[in-house]
């Protein structure tokens, strides 16, 4: 009995051995090897090698064993896929082999199966994610498309809509009713750009044909009709619905019945409400509003009436007069914040000056706030000089004595605007946030890639922990590269993700010098075969070492988000050189905020509407600052004026449009 059971253990041993070298060969890795150039040697793909050998995720050591699939077996294979047999516990399941610009939502799609379901079968995708030429296990309960086809009869599908809500993306709409982000698009093309809120997007089945609409000027045109007369062609614009704005209301506002209204906008007969977006006729007027392109405001309006301008600027001039010590020479140098003060206040006589110069009637007051980060002098001063009549208080410089001065004239609905602070804290209806937060710089960042149909990869440091949980709960079209053990970065992850018919967008967050260089080699090297362009979505003082070569830079295009621009337009070397002409010197980031501040607001307060009218409609452009206001849902106002600048091969920075 011993010696039958050592023949069966022995034949057993014989079997398997000979088919695992049927299947598969050995290779030895040389110094310097890629996992890349072993699968061109053996004509099999990086994702074939890694299958059977896991541990090559992390990196290639020089005389390590792979494992290589046979080409002839993988032939075979991928002839006849692999059927597991059915039980009653697990019907057939079968493979697909992943072809170019395949996704996982229609591979889902095709299936009829979930995310989920197809992840757990397939272990190695949330690690190395999909690469061509890839066999994907699918799991059970499949009707293939041709079998459903034969015993389906087509049928007139009932149309099914989504009105997008704050927060919404493409992919989780998408995710949600089980359909590819083509597809949305594909029935949805005005989404393509941007995906607004309360847009109604078309799921599936047929839009109902909408009844003809056009312009009759009298009935006598109905009873003899000009062959000659054109019908004219109604346009149309987006329109975001604002705090308080009723169905009445647009109507009233947009020339229009509500139930013409409504027939445009079916969603809004349940009622209207803040941030959907509706479908309204084209004005001249109106289409520059609601898109909020940045316009040049101009003293036009015919108004006279003088309005009142408050300057609440932190000069603390009793310190200075306190200082027994120190010469105010010696403290200028010594006080970053006084210079900082000193700099917004030689701008904002600037354009002082120059709204008097056309004609702007206004009177403007300075006052020194006399703040400290935790305390102010601003209480006092608004009482004593009935600052609560003014039109408008640019200052004071702190967060929590912007807020202290909101609150104060809220009763009035003073409008209070915040040239410096780039913190978050309470809302007030009448504080106006002039520096975009990082969550704003950020989502435009995004939102630029994305309009430009790029494809957008990852490289994410394991100490921004932050910012890879923002981009997955954010952004979730976006792919992440893979890190090895060590925290470096796997180079053939990034460069398997690249794909050749759009623009790869690759974010890169990291301080340390080795990732940023293994990141901008990989690039580089790819440049042959793929359009590849660098971005953050912060500043990175890495960068700016002499370790991390600009010229690379330039090579990569490096694109990241700003609040300030390079302006080189003549009205810029205007103000630079009324600048220089006062102080002799070129103006500072400082000056020139607080000339574009001070400006602005002037500019706004004399087109004879209130501030608050001028925020809600209007977005401008000055010298380095965009001011486009939006409502915060908590109330206030906040600035998404960001630009999206890159490194241009002239070595110069230039705004991406």
């Amino acid at each position: 009995m011993k010696y039958l059971f050592t023949i069966c253990l022995a034949t057993l041993v014989f079997t398997f051995t000979a088919f695992s070298q049927a299947k598969n060969v050995t290779h030895k890795v040389e110094k310097g090897e890629t996992i890349t150039q072993i699968a061109q040697k053996y004509n099999v793909t990086p994702h074939d090698i890694y299958q059977l050998n896991p541990d090559a995720i992390t990196g290639l050591k020089p005389n390590t064993v792979l494992l290589i699939p046979n080409k002839t077996s993988k032939a075979i294979i991928e002839a006849k896929p692999k059927v597991v047999p059915a039980t009653k516990s697990n019907p057939t399941v079968q493979t697909h082999k992943v072809e170019p610009k395949e996704t996982l939502f229609g591979i889902e799609k095709k299936y009829g199966i979930s995310d989920e379901a197809l992840k757990k079968a397939n272990p190695e995708l949330e690690k190395l994610g999909m690469q061509i030429g890839q066999t994907l296990t699918i799991p059970s309960n499949v009707v293939s498309k041709s079998t459903a086809s034969k015993t389906t009869v087509p049928s007139q599908e009932k149309a099914v809509y989504h009105v997008v809500y704050p927060k919404e993306t493409k992919f989780s709409i998408a995710k949600l009713y089980g359909i590819s982000i083509a597809e949305l698009e594909k029935r949805n093309p005005e989404i393509i750009p941007n995906l607004p809120i309360g847009y109604k997007l078309l799921i599936k089945g047929n839009t109902p044909k909408a009844p003809k609409i056009a312009v009759i000027e009298t009935k006598k045109e109905i009873a003899k009709p000009n062959p000659t007369k054109v019908v004219k062609k109604i346009e149309y614009s987006d329109y975001e619905v604002q705090s308080k704005e009723t169905l009445y209301s647009l109507s009233k506002k947009f020339g229009m019945t509500t139930d013409e209204l409504i027939n445009l906008n079916p969603d809004i007969e349940n009622g209207v409400k803040e941030f959907m977006i509706l479908k309204v006729p084209s004005t001249t007027l109106i289409s520059k509003e609601l898109k909020k392109v940045p316009v040049s405001l101009s003293n036009k309006s015919g108004n006279s009436t003088r309005k009142k301008l408050v300057l609440l600027l932190p000069f603390d001039l009793s310190k200075i007069e306190e200082d027994t010590i120190n010469s105010t020479s010696t403290r200028l140098k010594k006080d970053k914040f006084l210079n900082m003060t000193l700099d917004f206040y030689s701008g904002a006589l600037v354009a002082i000056d120059s709204a008097r110069s056309i004609g702007i009637p206004i009177d403007v007051k300075i006052f020194d706030s006399q703040e400290t980060k935790t305390a102010s002098n601003i209480p006092n001063i608004i009482q004593e000089n009935h600052l609560e009549d003014a039109d408008a208080i640019v200052g004071p410089f702190y967060q929590s004595n912007v807020e202290k001065t909101a609150e104060i004239v809220g009763k009035n609905n003073v409008p209070v605007i915040s040239p410096l602070s780039k913190d978050i804290g309470n809302s007030y209806a009448n504080l106006y946030q002039t520096i975009p937060t990082v969550e704003v710089t950020k989502k435009a960042m995004f939102d630029f890639m994305i309009a430009k149909s790029g494809n957008i990869i990852a490289v994410i440091d394991k100490k921004k922990e932050s910012v890879r949980q923002y981009i997955k709960e954010n952004q979730k079209e976006v792919q992440f590269a893979a890190l090895q053990e060590n925290g470096s970065l796997a180079a053939e992850s990034l460069k398997s993700l690249f794909v050749k018919d759009k623009i790869n967008y690759v974010i890169l967050e990291t301080a340390n010098t080795g990732m940023i260089k293994a990141t901008m080699n990989t690039m580089l090297g790819s440049m042959a075969n793929y359009k590849v362009q660098l971005v953050i979505l912060s500043p990175n003082e890495t960068l700016d070492t002499d370790e991390i070569e600009f010229g690379n830079l330039v090579k990569l295009k490096l694109m990241y988000p700003s609040v300030t621009r390079e302006n080189k337009s003549p009205e810029a070397l205007v103000f630079e050189n009324e600048y220089r002409k006062k102080n002799n010197i070129y103006p500072s980031g400082y000056a020139t905020r607080g000339f574009d501040v001070t400006f602005d607001t002037m500019m706004r307060l004399s087109q004879g509407k209130s501030y608050q009218d001028e925020a809600e409609t209007i977005a401008t452009e000055q010298v380095d600052n965009k001011f486009e206001f939006y409502r915060k849902s908590d109330g206030g106002y906040a600035n998404k004026g960001v630009y999206i600048l890159y490194y241009e091969t002239d070595l110069t920075i230039k705004e991406a449009k």
